[in-house]
């Protein structure tokens, strides 16, 4: 009978231990939880976030960087165009460094957002790279560098946004693919979405190559805070302030479906398709921090 006991004993002690090593196994095991965006830098008055938007046609990232947290919001966004204008991206990249380097470099009552590719698909086609890219990797040859200005489905993203779209627009004399309707690419859609769900106070486009600052403009015409922000923009960098763009007809810009509703937008062309300008647009660009102050 004592052996019997016994052996009851040792078999619920076994089991016991079993269990209690099973349970730390366990709770050893659970993973940290992972952030949906990767923090770059924390201070006391900003925080900095890296985002995934989306993937362009081609199957490629479409990149946020936040910077700050204040109430107004401020986007801007390079390359929609892609390699043709590459130029407007390393500008974008940039100011992420800027940025980055010193998060005071943000004003308290600003959140700051750079996308500084919208085409993706149109960079890689120049530069070969995804992501960030040196001038070494930009191709001399131009029809390579025409052919960086449509993304993965051979659309001109700058003429597949809603206001005023047709299937075909202009680009210089040539007749460009807008897309099978107003939003069709997966890009425009996803600037789109961000812009409803983020209500920006303004946005500001980097293109290239007039030397002028551009306001947007619809079927309504021009917004007033529009013209206020392109004047504080060009004042400071010297750029030349244009309320048309007139070298040639042009329908479903990003910036003209901003002003479609009601969102202030400005097009800061720089002066050519190879430099940067970085103290002008750095002029610029404070203005509009102060201005938004």
């Amino acid at each position: 009978m004592q052996s019997f006991f016994s052996k009851r004993l040792t078999l619920a002690i076994i089991i016991l231990a079993v269990f209690a090593v099973g349970l730390f196994l366990t709770f050893r095991a659970v993973p940290k939880a992972t952030p949906t965006s990767s923090p770059i830098t924390k201070s006391e008055n900003a925080t900095s976030t890296h985002s995934i938007l989306g993937q362009s046609a081609g199957g490629r990232n479409i990149e946020a960087y936040t910077y700050g947290n204040g109430k107004i919001k401020l986007l801007f966004v390079g390359g929609i165009h892609g390699g043709y204008e590459w130029n407007s991206v390393v500008l974008a990249y940039r100011f992420i460094d800027y940025f980055n380097a010193d998060s005071k470099n943000v004003p308290a009552n600003l959140t700051i957002i750079v996308i500084p590719t919208l085409n993706p698909d149109g960079v890689y086609k120049v530069t070969g790279k995804e992501g960030r890219f040196s001038v070494a990797d930009v191709s001399t040859n131009s029809a390579t560098l025409a052919s960086g200005r449509f993304n993965g489905d051979d659309v001109d993203l700058n003429r597949n946004f809603d206001c005023k779209w047709q299937p075909q627009s202009t680009w210089q004399s040539k007749t460009v693919s807008a897309g099978t309707s107003a939003f069709s690419e997966p890009e425009a859609k996803i600037l789109r979405d961000f812009i409803l769900k983020n209500s920006p106070f303004a946005v500001v486009f980097w293109h290239s190559q007039s030397g002028t600052v551009y306001a947007s403009q619809c079927q309504n015409g021009i917004l007033p805070e529009t013209i206020n922000i392109m004047n504080v923009y060009s004042k400071a960098s010297g750029y030349s302030p244009s309320t048309t763009f007139d070298a040639y007809s042009t329908t479903g810009g990003a910036d003209d479906w901003l002003a479609s509703i009601g969102v202030p937008a400005i097009t800061v062309e720089l002066k050519t398709h190879q430099t940067v300008e970085w103290e002008q647009n750095l002029s610029g660009i404070s203005a509009l921090f102060e201005y938004y102050k």
